[in-house]
């Protein structure tokens, strides 16, 4: 029987679209496979054998498990290979060959030594001009977190503001700018780390804190001078794009200053600051991806350090003794003299501090040079004391009341506690720090006996508790009695 056209018609418009959906599928799965392969594109390929990536060595040889060997090195293994015959080798039963099935991670290398792929296109600054707060709005933040040091969190917010208004109009071709890199000198415990670490959270920029005390010369036991950009690429995810418009703290940095009176050769003290030159000034370091040092089973990334800001920061000991020894130059005898000990009892001695006490210290004038803002902080009083346990966002006070809070127990602590604490704190000579060691020791029994109880409301830290005179107030639910932690009433 003859089907009518329409009919015909119909059958071939069924079998056009099912050919159409059929390549719609494909499609999709081409797209989908591409999705899956767009984040490999990130990255750069790195040879198995030598560790360089694939914009220094080449294309690249592809082999099972996604190991990657670059042409020089699959050159000169096939000619090792071709030197010798391996089968009485392949024959012997104690030969056991590597099984490229058991190395994990493509290309051979963990996740974290990945490095990414630098785009072709001009680099653009992860900082809009536009966007940069001004000084007096990163001061004002930083008052949120930090107490006091009011000259430190002015000049560190002009220097701030200043490079990376440098850094996002890249005018270098114009007007040179140079970099302004910064020395904050003060006791322990003052806050130069916190100030550093709270500056980083505002701008949202890759941050590496370094210690100095671990960097030796290269060619020597220890972390390379070249570590601390490594430390910065880690922090920025690897992108070295990114990694170059970051900050780098180098804390502790009065220990490499020149040893006096050694025979040896001084690896960790002026031998460093030399190392260090560069990376200040700006020059691009081949650094390792992944690791401290340099070795043959890493990858290295090139990265230039021009737009990188250095901030070094130290308590300097014994530096007072220095600029008493200086200003005590000018002491006379007689009526109206200036006597030499009319500086013992200044506190803030280190804010007098000029480039030669520093070169007497240890430190070279050329390491002094790069470092063009010197500021220092001030030692913590005794009202400086009171305000860091109550005023900032994070004020280790408000810290307890929020842990005693999720046991749904209100503490407080009255104006006498605070005040014995920081009389207490100031006794130690370790700055705030001490803060937290005295308060735990305080509240270690409370935090443990409070979970006891459920009929607990509320608890009030006396001076008398703290002097050791007395006990904590503690307040039952539902009621105003108040007894101590004996249970008297």
């Amino acid at each position: 029987m003859n089907r009518d056209f329409n009919e015909i018609d119909l059958d071939e418009e069924e079998a056009k679209g099912e050919k159409e959906a059929k390549e719609e599928k494909k499609e999709d799965g081409k797209d989908s496979g591409s999705d899956n392969n767009r984040d490999e594109k990130k990255f750069d390929d790195v040879c198995f054998v030598c560790r360089r990536p694939e914009s220094k060595a080449g294309k690249m040889f592809h082999l099972p498990n996604n190991i990657c060997v670059c042409n020089d090195c699959m050159h000169k293994t096939m000619d090792t290979v071709s030197q010798y015959d391996y089968n009485g080798m392949l024959n012997s039963p104690n030969i056991a060959f590597m099984n490229i099935a058991d190395l994990q991670g493509e290309g051979g290398i963990p996740n974290k030594q990945k490095i990414k792929k630098k785009s072709g296109e001009k680099t653009k600054p992860i900082i809009d001009i536009h966007k940069i707060p001004a000084p007096h709005k990163i001061k004002a933040s930083l008052d949120e977190y930090v107490v006091g040091q009011e000259h430190a969190k002015k000049v560190i917010s002009v220097a701030v503001y200043n490079h990376y208004k440098r850094v996002a109009t890249n005018t270098m071709e114009e007007i040179e700018i140079e970099k302004s890199n910064m020395l904050m000198i003060g006791p322990t415990g003052c806050g130069k780390t916190y100030l550093v670490k709270t500056l980083a959270k505002l701008l949202d920029v890759p941050l590496a804190i370094a210690d100095a005390t671990s960097l030796t010369e290269a060619g020597y036991i220890g972390d390379d001078i070249e570590s601390v950009v490594s430390k910065l690429l880690a922090a920025a995810g690897n992108d070295v794009e990114r990694a170059e418009q970051g900050i780098i703290f180098i804390d502790e940095i009065d220990k490499i200053a020149k040893k006096k009176n050694t025979t040896s050769r001084d690896v960790s003290g002026e031998s460093v600051q030399q190392g260090m030159l560069k990376l200040l000034e700006g020059a691009e370091v081949e650094v390792p991806v992944g690791a401290n040092s340099k070795n043959a089973m890493v990858p290295l990334a090139t990265v230039n350090t021009r737009n990188i800001l250095f901030i070094c920061g130290g308590a300097f000991p014994d530096l007072e003794e220095i600029i008493k020894q200086r200003l005590n130059k000018q002491s006379s005898i007689g009526y109206n003299a200036c006597l030499k000990d009319r500086f013992d009892k200044d506190k803030n001695i280190l804010s007098r501090v000029t480039v030669e006490d520093l070169r007497k210290f240890g430190m070279i004038p050329e390491f002094i040079g790069r470092l063009p803002v010197i500021f220092t902080l001030q030692s913590l009083d005794l009202e400086m004391m009171k305000k860091i346990m109550t005023d900032p966002k994070n004020a280790i006070l408000k810290q307890y009341e929020k842990l005693l809070e999720l046991d749904e127990v209100k503490l407080t602590f009255d104006d006498g506690a605070v005040e014995a604490i920081a009389k207490k704190a100031m006794e130690n000579d370790t700055g705030a720090r001490a803060l937290r060691a005295i308060i735990e020791e305080y509240m270690l029994d409370i935090m443990y006996e409070i979970p006891k109880d459920e009929n607990i409301g509320k608890v009030t830290i006396t001076r008398e508790y703290i002097e050791g005179t007395g006990s904590p107030l503690i307040e039952i639910r539902g009621t105003a009695l108040l007894t101590d932690q004996s249970g008297k009433q």
